[in-house]
């Protein structure tokens, strides 16, 4: 449709979307029809049959956000069905952009938060009907919210630098125009710069002072004067009221944001990037652009920038750099099918990430040479870097349609609920929602083009680095023949990237005698020499070569046999990507594949990476290996091996990005949820075989800790607690070798525990804890459920019952675990003295601080503000929900999901999003690092490989960045703890 100022939502000629359900439509019509009573435009589209009442419905029925606007203001709705809907976008930004000037009265900053708030929830709405509408593509929607983030940020900044200069902090040249002339810019970076801002975007500032512009009025002051209004600025702009927030805003991007103020000058700016600034930063204000503040100092700014962004002359040692920035952000590639549940659009394979960074690489490189290759947006770009001929039309056409493509897909999903999300729904409904709203008529059509859409940028984008790859690794020599080392051999080892040429020389001389078992057949040797140098391309290119090599050395030096890996290897490259990925990054999985080559089978599977590791996934698996066994050793062995190549292959996920770290610790717990209900089975049977059967006898396992609210990780131990009952008036079993009551269920528990955590030829499968369990480690094993209640009513602590509310009911007899349910509900249920219960946690977390305190920043779990705090504000709030007469989660949940569930009726909402948003960088971290080493995080111990997966993990470009993060994310969180667990 081709629109103008005239065209409205009445011009549709037939609905491009239908809605979710019949049961939705209905419940949107009924909204509809209790809107019109005040409205004659809504009463009249309910009332008649058409192709705008279609769409509304469908609309609605698709995005709970939308409609939730529309009951908030059904005069906006009445608006949008009447009025043209370019103009009114357009009104609205102009509106927000003129929101700071004073005009019949004062603008206070709460006036001024409600107008911007007000003019973002008008713009939001109408943009989304016309996108969903397909009056506009994603190119004017993109726009529009950039011009949307201009204004409302130009507004704010003219407000805080007015009411700096009536409040005598500056002297303006001219308040009638705050901004120009003041010195003071803000550079919108990212999307923001480059006019392509998401649905739901976050907007990335950064804040620079000209000194010379001379408005403080106090010089020494400036840093502080100007900091000071940025954090207003931040708290204007993301603040949730109850009219919502404008924009999510973020400094980061700051020269060395750890450690610098939120404003700074341009000396001290200049000085950072002319001495220390890094390709990531090149690559970041290739979008940048002044957005608000004084907008022409702002571009004079970026011109004397210009130098360091785009280099004169080609920079080999940049093109080494770039290819670092892209492992930090590039998830692995071309090992199998591409999953449509759960794929990351932004980030993940084939991804818009992958296209963006395919542009700036070109900009960065060529940049310096060719000022056609600086524009800040992607589809322009892909433009000019076809007619400077450093791409064919082909390729940029290709790309063109994919990011755009892209973007309707990730404006969809953000549109649904106005989430910053980028990652598909897991669930075929959710799955249904997304393509219905892009006017797919199913899911499989929506899935066939995304997946070809996504192989098409994955195929350019990896052409692209394998041929930057060839230019720079074109080796001579590679000689490992005879005792000396060849002189043209080392050049080129040095050349590939290792820095100890002369043992890596060693090293690979030690493969061709046939030292190890791996290396003693001929066959296996002759497959080792032909995949040597392409063994030696792939590990030059990852941070220090040298060390991920010898430990892939070690890896070999303990196989048994080798030929059919190397065979593996050499005609799978995506594998042998993923081995160096392994040896470069997680030491911890080489140990496994070492000890257990058997777990590397699961890698041949081609839809591995596709697959989600969903509960019906894995038990499939494990059902399917463990069934086969003839007696109870070998099933234990059998669950050994199945859980580890599981675990393995989960980790594989994580590591490569297929999966998130949420995702990996449901997935972990399912796995061990079903390894634990089957050694229960088998340990039973086992029993019962020697013992016979107790009368009335009855078992159920209790699930605690990270166990019981799905947050296991690759290294976790597993709390246990064994429940039992049985007939009152049966005092012993009744087999041939019969036990009494007591003996019965603790030979049981016994069992149970050797069976889990006894070392035999296929390792250990947990380490049990049962120390959660009544009187704790001086309480019998097995604990009779009539006991269980009673201590739970009468003697346990307040900390026993936080431990409760993760507890979760794992297998056993079905009328145990609905007995044991009720208690757990009859005892987390009750109302208790909040103040007794907040005093008695915050005397728990303060006994932990000084019993264990923190190694240091990177121990996130006992820090101050880590995920003690956070779990402990989620347990808090569950214990004293009934007291505060708040609806209480009815089973044991995730942390993320208890404290959304918990968290929306007892916390202030910006403090829970503060709070949700340290779990999940908490929870990606941790993921990551207990996968790939044992014990904490030592930077300076850490292979390259895993401070880059670290850093992915937390967003950041760098660990200083990181670890800057950590420290303002934890010292809110601490507060918000503070706040929270009190009477």
């Amino acid at each position: 449709m081709t629109v103008t100022t005239a065209t409205r939502l009445s011009d549709l000629a037939a609905s491009p979307i239908r809605p979710l359900s019949q049961t939705d439509a209905k419940s949107v019509l009924s909204d509809l029809k209790d809107w019109g009573r005040d409205h004659p435009a809504i009463a009249g589209l309910a009332a008649t049959e058409g192709p705008l009442k279609d769409f509304i419905v469908a609309a609605f029925s698709l995005s709970p956000y939308l409609r939730d606007t529309a009951r908030i203001d059904p005069a906006l709705l009445a608006r949008a069905l009447e009025e043209p809907v370019l103009p009114a976008i357009e009104a609205a930004i102009a509106r927000a952009r003129k929101a700071w000037q004073p005009g019949e009265g004062e603008v206070t900053e709460a006036v001024l938060m409600t107008r911007l708030r007000v003019a973002k929830r008008e713009v939001a709405f109408l943009t989304a009907l016309a996108d969903l509408a397909r009056i506009f593509d994603a190119r004017r929607t993109t726009a529009l919210l950039t011009e949307l983030a201009e204004a409302t940020t130009s507004a704010a900044i003219d407000h805080l630098l007015l009411s700096a200069h009536e409040s005598g902090k500056v002297k303006l040249p001219d308040p009638a125009h705050p901004g120009e002339k003041s010195g003071l810019i803000v550079l919108g970076m990212g999307k923001l710069g480059a006019a392509e801002l998401n649905y739901s975007s976050d907007i990335d500032l950064v804040v620079f002072f000209d000194p010379m512009a001379d408005i403080a009025t106090d010089p020494t002051e400036a840093v502080e004067t100007f900091s000071r209004l940025v954090r207003r600025l931040i708290r204007i702009m993301q603040e949730r009221t109850a009219d919502g927030y404008v924009f999510r805003t973020d400094l980061r991007l700051r020269p060395d944001p750890g450690a610098t103020p939120l404003a700074i000058s341009f000396d001290s700016a200049m000085l950072y990037y002319e001495s220390r600034g890094q390709n990531w930063e090149r690559a970041a204000f290739i979008k940048a652009k002044p957005v608000a503040g004084d907008i022409e100092t702002g571009r004079n700014f970026l011109k004397g920038l210009v130098p360091f962004v785009f280099r004169k002359y080609l920079d080999y040692a940049a093109i080494a750099d770039i290819h670092s920035i892209k492992r930090q952000i590039h998830v692995h590639k071309g090992h199998g099918e591409i999953a449509v549940k759960g794929h990351n659009v932004k980030l993940g394979r084939g991804g818009i990430r992958e296209i963006e960074f395919f542009v700036q690489t070109q900009q960065l490189i060529a940049g310096g040479r060719v000022p056609a290759l600086r524009l800040r947006a992607t589809e322009p770009m892909l433009a000019e870097l076809a007619k400077a001929n450093w791409i064919d039309e082909a390729t940029a056409d290709e790309l063109t349609e994919a990011y755009w493509f892209l973007r309707d897909v990730e404006h969809r999903l953000q549109m649904v609920r106005d989430e910053q999300t980028h990652t598909l729904p897991e669930t075929e409904a959710e799955l249904k929602r997304i393509a219905f709203m892009l006017g797919f008529e199913d899911t499989a059509h929506f899935s066939d083009k995304l997946v070809s859409v996504l192989k098409t940028v994955e195929r350019r984008y990896a052409a692209l680095f394998e041929q930057e790859a060839k230019l720079s690794s074109e080796a001579g020599n590679l000689v490992f023949t005879g005792q000396k080392d060849d002189p043209d051999t080392l050049e080129t080892l040095k050349k590939l990237g290792f820095e100890r040429p002369a043992d890596i020389s060693r090293t690979i001389r030690t493969w061709h005698y046939g030292r190890y078992r791996a290396t003693q057949s001929v066959e296996a040797r002759e497959r080792l020499t032909e995949l040597t140098p392409e063994l030696l391309r792939v590990f030059g290119q990852s941070k220090r070569a040298d060390d991920a090599l010898l430990r892939f050395d070690s890896f070999i030096s303990g196989l048994p046999a080798g030929i059919q890996l190397f065979s593996l290897l050499g005609n799978n490259p995506a594998l042998l990507s993923l081995i160096v990925n392994i040896m470069s990054s997680a030491p911890r999985l080489a140990e496994v594949i070492a000890a257990k080559p058997h777990v590397f089978d699961g890698m041949l599977d081609p839809g591995l990476l596709a697959e989600l590791p969903t509960r019906a996934y894995l038990a499939d698996r494990i059902e399917g290996f463990v069934s086969g066994a003839r007696h109870y050793e070998e099933t234990l062995d059998r669950l050994r091996i199945i859980a580890a190549e599981q675990r393995f292959l989960i980790g594989i996920r994580l590591l490569t990005g297929a999966i998130t770290g949420k995702q990996a610790a449901r997935a972990f717990t399912h796995v061990a949820d079903l390894i634990v209900a089957a050694a229960l089975k088998a340990v039973l049977d086992e029993v019962e075989a020697a013992h016979g059967k107790f009368p009335g006898g009855r078992v159920a396992l209790v699930g605690m800790g990270k166990l019981g609210s799905f947050e296991l990780t690759a290294g976790s131990d597993i709390d246990l607690i064994l429940l039992y009952d049985h007939d009152s008036d049966a005092f012993e079993s009744d087999g041939v070798k019969p036990l009494d009551n007591i003996k019965y269920f603790t030979r049981i528990t016994q069992r149970l525990i050797a069976a889990l955590s006894a070392p035999t030829a296929e390792g250990v499968l947990y380490e049990v804890d049962m120390r959660l369990r009544p009187s704790g480690n001086k309480g019998p094993v097995a604990t009779r459920i009539t006991s269980f209640a009673k201590y739970q009513a009468e003697e346990a602590w307040t900390w026993e019952h936080m431990a409760l509310t993760r507890a979760r009911l794992l297998c056993g007899d079905d009328s145990l675990v609905a007995e044991a349910g009720e208690i757990f509900r009859g005892v987390l249920g009750r109302k208790r003295d909040v103040a007794k219960t907040a005093k008695d946690v915050a005397e728990m977390r303060t006994l932990i601080d000084q019993e264990k305190p923190p190694k240091d920043i990177w121990d996130l779990k006992l820090i101050p503000g880590g995920l003690i705090d956070i779990e402990f504000i989620a347990q808090f709030l569950a214990l004293v929900a009934p007291a505060r007469g708040a609806a209480q989660p009815d089973k044991a949940l995730p942390t993320w999901e208890a404290l959304a569930e918990l968290g929306h009726a007892m916390m202030d909402p910006n403090d829970l999003e503060t709070v949700q948003g340290a779990l999940s960088l908490y929870t990606e971290i941790s993921q990551i690092v207990r996968l790939c080493v044992d014990g904490g995080f030592d930077p300076k111990e850490a292979p390259a490989g895993l401070i880059d997966l670290v850093c992915r993990a937390g967003e950041c470009p760098d660990l200083r960045t990181l670890e800057a993060e950590i420290r303002r994310v934890s010292k809110a969180v601490r507060k918000i703890f503070q706040a929270t667990v009190k009477g």
